[in-house]
């Protein structure tokens, strides 16, 4: 190729030399957009600020608000994995494993249940252990889906199941003594301490039974439990004591190859932390770019993302996903495999089937 002069335009013109031919190069910028995007997105500048009030920034990429960054398939197995979700209100969650530095997968669905962990789960190699704070269904998915991992019960949502019933604001003796064990459970670091606490709790039951067993007639008629909060207060721990996934941390069988952790607190202060101040700092969002704004952190904190270039190229988006439904005989067989991509509550849930356009905001 060598030039042959330029265009109406004032391009440059590339002739070939062997069979004539021109042409005009163009220099794809898409990829430089998208770091742009995403340095606006996971960063704290605001579009207010910049140039135009950000009207040329919102016009150049326009197209990457429609992109859904899917999760890698996790084939390393880890030691430890924390799960837990992020929740946007009552209209979805976003549930999240990972492990110390990275997010692992995650995935989108309306509430949290044994079929969307085992969705997550399932793109995850199984670890050692999985720390949770025991949502709903997660017990099951996770014999289902990793039955050789050991559970470890987040202590701090143990306690806090226990402050939710008892308060702090303790008006019986036997409310205050069964959330001093409530608190106890936040320090204990060894067997020894941990076969003490157990005991403790059933002493406190035996001590307290026939003070629980107390009922109070109302006006239907009908017998209700007079102390009914403690006794929910008393059910959740002696639970967890009886699944053994309380202590799991203290196992000698696991501590073998280092400390093991007994909180949710990495995912919480972590990932969920820097998810909540990303959505505040960029406040005003509609529920799904708030979605994909969750799935663009992720997937720049997971083990190796793409680069942007390659990103543009393999990522679903709104039009290709519409495409697929609109396919004949392409929609049924479309709905048993979209939720292992966590974005089925998007589609079936946000969007319209009509021609025309209708924004959130």
């Amino acid at each position: 190729m060598k030039r042959s002069g330029k265009t109406s335009a004032g391009r440059t013109r590339w002739r070939c030399t062997s069979c004539g031919a021109s042409s005009v190069r163009r220099i794809d910028g898409a990829a430089k957009l998208l770091a742009l995007f995403l340095g606006w997105l996971l960063g704290r500048s605001r579009q207010a600020d910049m140039p135009g009030g950000g009207r040329t920034f919102r016009r150049k990429t326009a197209s990457f608000r429609e992109i859904w960054p899917m999760p890698p398939k996790v084939e390393a197995p880890g030691r430890v994995v924390y799960l837990d979700g992020i929740h946007l209100g009552r209209r979805a969650v976003v549930l999240i494993a990972s492990d110390d530095e990275r997010a692992l997968g995650w995935h989108l669905c309306r509430a949290e249940n044994s079929r969307a962990w085992s969705a997550l789960m399932s793109r995850v190699a199984a670890p050692e252990v999985a720390v949770s704070d025991g949502g709903d269904g997660f017990a099951r998915a996770l014999r289902g889906t990793w039955p050789g991992t050991r559970h470890q019960r987040c202590v701090f949502h143990a306690f806090c199941q226990v402050r939710r019933y008892t308060t702090r604001r303790l008006r019986t003796q036997a409310g205050a003594e069964l959330y001093g064990l409530a608190r106890a459970l936040l320090s204990i670091t060894t067997l020894g301490e941990a076969d003490g606490w157990v005991q403790a709790l059933l002493a406190w039951s035996e001590r307290w039974d026939s003070f629980l067993a107390e009922t109070t007639r109302g006006e239907d008629g009908r017998a209700t439990l007079t102390h009914e909060g403690l006794v929910k207060a008393r059910r959740s721990p002696v639970r967890l004591v009886n699944a053994g996934t309380l202590f799991t941390y203290l196992d000698p069988g696991l501590v073998r190859d280092g400390p093991l952790p007994s909180t949710n607190n990495r995912i919480e202060g972590g990932a969920n932390a820097q998810l909540r101040a990303m959505l505040r700092d960029h406040g005003g969002l509609s529920i799904e770019r708030r979605l994909k704004a969750i799935f663009w952190w992720c997937y720049m904190h997971s083990p190796s993302p793409l680069p942007a270039a390659e990103v543009l190229r393999v990522m679903p988006t709104d039009r290709s996903i519409a495409a697929i439904y609109e396919r004949p005989g392409e929609r049924e067989r479309l709905e048993g495999t979209i939720p292992r991509w966590g974005d089925a509550i998007v589609w079936s849930e946000l969007h319209h089937s009509e021609p025309y356009r209708m924004d959130w905001d």
